[in-house]
């Protein structure tokens, strides 16, 4: 399943690219608007087959290459959900968290003021102020024949 907002800016990535003086050859044009697109977090084979269905000739290596160089540039950030495959999202300026449904992986953004709350809290109580945090929660949903 392509998981594509076609509301996006297919531009954006490659605009971030180029405002961080990244050199964009017409490859990196292609996997920059395929992440641009992405609704879901694809990993590098995915990133891969959406890249090839619109020029057949990126290698599996140029997408490799293309998205470590965006990592390092912190323009994605690498997730690791716990099924062995590294996935991707842009790094965003608003904050959110995951829930990850172990059944399918398919990975739900959300943003819980409560739950923000609480880790403030506890970071506090323990002698610390929070700068940062990353939550995963791992799922199955409770009705499994209901699909999302």
């Amino acid at each position: 399943m392509s998981e594509v907002n076609t509301t996006a800016d297919p531009q954006r990535v490659e605009r971030l690219c180029q405002e961080k003086g990244l050199k964009m050859t017409e490859q990196r044009r292609v996997i920059a608007r395929v992440l641009s697109e992405s609704v879901d977090h694809p990993d590098v084979e995915l990133l891969y087959q959406r890249a090839v269905e619109i020029d057949d000739g990126i290698s599996i290596a140029t997408v490799y290459r293309t998205v470590r160089l965006l990592e390092e540039a912190n323009i994605l950030t690498k997730h690791e959900f716990g099924d062995g495959r590294a996935r991707y999202e842009e790094v965003s300026e608003d904050h959110h968290d995951h829930l990850i449904n172990v059944e399918t992986g398919e990975v739900i953004e959300f943003h819980n003021e409560a739950i923000e709350k609480l880790q403030e809290e506890v970071a506090r109580q323990l002698g610390f102020k929070l700068v940062d945090h990353r939550l995963e929660l791992y799922g199955v949903p409770l009705d499994s024949k209901k699909s999302r």
